[in-house]
């Protein structure tokens, strides 16, 4: 079954840009995995995923046939698994949990990094796993528990994880990634169905996804930038007769929804077919609504205004495109400052959308019946993506290649 499917059955449990140029593909089969699991490489010719004549972007496009671990990837890349649902990470004794979903990498200052990933179940809650400076696993750990349904996130320019609760109810808790300090509800960011979070530190504001249909999209400004214990809840509004592409900031009454859900308090608010993954680079937001599948763009134009675009849209995508994806979802700026989407529906892709709005694979998961490709975020150095295949079983992996 799908995502929403899933949902419901868990719900039923317990819960009512810059361009960058063209160029060939580099790296070579000799690239080495970081020590730790199963890693592969890519030995077969380039054969091409979706698009029925070859083509690359950037060396992406053309995946070769699955690997020992199920996963097909461009010429020069490696992968290998890092966990799986119900098994222990490396030598840790962490058994990593359920459904894994939104995830994130933080750097270290032993030149290491964490990944952290959410559990989109009933319980919820935030995992961890910790890298050296060579990508050796040296720990994993829960961070949060007692939460439900923790879906998308975001990373706060502090440091910080900012987990989000996928139901009407649904709060953020902002999670310390090294587990040092206990996490914290943030109910000033809303109580509704939450999907993804992107800070901006330039305007110093952090902007959230909700994912239902005819769903807000929202930014907090805090009232001390670096603290969100307090703030400015807004919707994003357009007004009848006002350009199609601009929408106006508008501060919700009441963010606790004891007043009414969040999204109707608010006159002429824009209204956005199931809001999903979202992330930002130079004050530009990319985010994702899977209902009509697209992938929108935003820039702040001053005067509480923003020009929102669409950068990619299913129903417009020429048919012989590199990639097409079926239902966009988490999205994260790769080391090339251009977005990485991942699939939630039975393609099962990660891919990169050019400057132009055309899509090209970048990894193809194979085998799983009825999951989703979540928790994409990349290495402090580029060089490494991480994300999950969510169910049967759930399982997180490592590509590492040519990225920049």
């Amino acid at each position: 079954m799908d995502r929403r499917g899933f949902l419901q059955v868990v719900r039923a449990a317990g819960v009512a840009a810059v361009a960058l140029p063209v160029v060939s593909a580099c790296g070579s089969d000799s690239a080495q995995p970081a020590a730790g699991g199963t890693s592969t490489t890519r030995g077969t010719a380039a054969t091409p995923s979706t698009s029925p004549t070859p083509a690359t972007f950037a060396g992406y496009g053309l995946l070769g046939a699955p690997d020992a671990n199920g996963l097909r990837l461009p010429e020069g890349f490696t992968s290998r698994v890092v966990a799986t649902t119900g098994e222990p990470v490396g030598d840790s004794g962490y058994a990593w949990h359920t459904a894994p979903d939104g995830g994130a990498v933080f750097a270290q200052p032993d030149g290491g990094w964490i990944y952290v990933s959410n559990s989109e179940f009933v319980p919820g809650g935030v995992g961890m796993v910790r890298f050296d400076q060579d990508g050796e696993i040296v720990g994993a750990r829960s961070l949060l528990t007692g939460s439900v349904l923790n879906c998308g996130g975001g990373v706060t320019p502090w440091g910080t994880w900012l987990s989000c609760e996928e139901h009407d109810g649904g709060v953020i808790y902002e999670v310390d990634p090294t587990g040092a300090t206990e996490p914290t509800q943030r109910p000033a960011l809303g109580v509704f169905k939450h999907e993804a979070a992107a800070s901006d530190g330039a305007e110093q504001v952090v902007y959230l996804t909700e994912d239902v249909p005819e769903g807000g999209l929202y930014r907090f400004r805090p009232a001390t930038w670096g603290d969100l214990a307090t703030g400015t809840l807004e919707v994003l509004t357009k007004s009848v007769g006002s350009a199609d592409d601009v929408g106006t900031w508008v501060a919700v009454p009441d963010p606790t929804a004891l007043a009414g859900p969040v999204r109707d308090q608010v006159p002429d608010a824009w209204r956005f077919d199931g809001g999903e993954g979202i992330d930002v680079f130079d004050s530009i937001v990319f985010f994702s609504t899977k209902g009509d599948n697209r992938l929108w763009r935003l820039e702040p134009s001053g005067n509480d205004q923003a020009t929102v675009t669409v950068a990619w849209d299913s129903a417009t995508a020429p048919t012989d495109a590199a990639a097409t994806v079926d239902a966009v979802d988490n999205v994260v700026m790769g080391p090339n400052q251009l977005p990485f989407v991942a699939e939630d529906g039975a393609g099962m892709h990660l891919v990169v959308v050019a400057a132009d709005g055309s899509m090209w694979p970048v990894v193809h998961v194979t085998g799983p019946e009825g999951s989703e490709v979540t928790g994409p975020a990349f290495s402090p150095d580029g060089t490494r993506l991480y994300f999950s295949s969510q169910r049967d079983p759930g399982r997180t992996y490592e590509v590492t290649g040519p990225f920049v």
